[in-house]
């Protein structure tokens, strides 16, 4: 559970405070309305190690708050289905200025909340509203999803509207954006609507797909190639499936993969949110040039 809205500590201005609507940062700020420290704000602790925080009001009162790890084995529906893993928890504790959150939660990090970072591929991926981490996830090539689950239209489980992942290309000699791109998409739509990782069916299987579009982009400053699918599945709505495909700046510098799977219909998101991850990935190197955001884009 996030904790209710209201003005914390701006984790990028610390003199003043920014207003938590309950999930996300607003662009409202303030100074502090009463002399002191300003309060400390949601955040993950990407580390998983404890934090001590010292707050000091009208007298010498000392708040700890106190971050404790476990590891815990559960999914979505609190079972050990398929959508299982192994992950590590914190329960962190908030000292807002004017309402004392009553859960803990995780957040990005205070550091730099837009982003996530993938080390192994080089590259940042922006983290934009209505997405989250994974958690929960057991695919580790998963780098965001939307926020929730719910029951899959097909096979028993619990399924996601939007998943983005990205992975190292490393079983073939090919180095060409478009020929991966091209290789990877049928791949790519069969992993999300036909066959799950245990050979469940969540979406009852694909009927039949459709190339909606295709071509050049650059991304992070390295010439890329995109192809994006319509997906039709027996149970639900189908979906939507990218490979966008590139060469990483880091590294042995080998081509990085990054799938895109939205569900269509009104619950999935945007289809423009592609576009927009697509332009936003950055390189860790720091020789992403001007490429990003790139005219020879995708678009809708």
């Amino acid at each position: 559970m996030t904790p209710p809205p209201g003005w914390y500590r701006d984790p990028h201005a610390p003199h003043l405070e920014r207003w938590w609507d309950g999930t996300a940062w607003t662009e409202h700020r303030r100074e502090p309305a009463l002399p002191g420290p300003p309060a400390p704000v949601p955040a993950e602790d990407v580390s998983g190690r404890a934090k001590a925080i010292a707050l000091t009001t009208a007298g010498v009162v000392l708040v700890a708050a106190i971050v404790t790890g476990a590891f815990v084995l559960r999914d979505d529906q609190g079972g050990t289905g398929a959508d299982a893993a192994v992950t590590e928890s914190v329960t962190p504790t908030y000292a807002p200025t004017t309402e004392t959150p009553s859960e803990s939660v995780s957040e990005p990090s205070a550091d730099d909340p837009a982003v996530v970072e993938d080390q192994l591929n080089g590259i940042t991926v922006p983290l934009l509203d209505g997405w989250v981490r994974p958690e929960y996830v057991v695919d580790d090539d998963v780098l965001m999803t939307t926020h929730g689950t719910y029951d899959c239209p097909g096979d028993p489980g619990v399924c996601r509207h939007g998943l983005v992942l990205s992975r190292t290309v490393t079983d073939n000699d090919e180095t060409s954006p478009k020929a991966l791109a091209e290789a990877d998409i049928s791949e790519a739509a069969d992993a999300a609507y036909d066959r799950d990782l245990v050979g469940k069916r969540p979406f009852g299987g694909i009927e039949s797909h459709e190339l909606v579009k295709a071509g050049p982009v650059a991304v992070a400053g390295r010439a890329g190639y995109y192809v994006r699918w319509r997906v039709k599945t027996a149970d639900g709505p189908g979906g939507y499936v990218q490979s966008l495909a590139f060469q990483s700046s880091v590294g042995t510098e080998s081509p990085v993969v990054v799938r895109y799977v939205f569900d269509a219909g009104e619950d999935g998101p945007p289809l423009a949110d592609m576009d927009r991850i697509t332009k936003g990935i950055r390189s860790l190197a720091g020789t992403g040039g001007g490429g990003v955001g790139s005219s020879i884009g995708p678009t809708d």
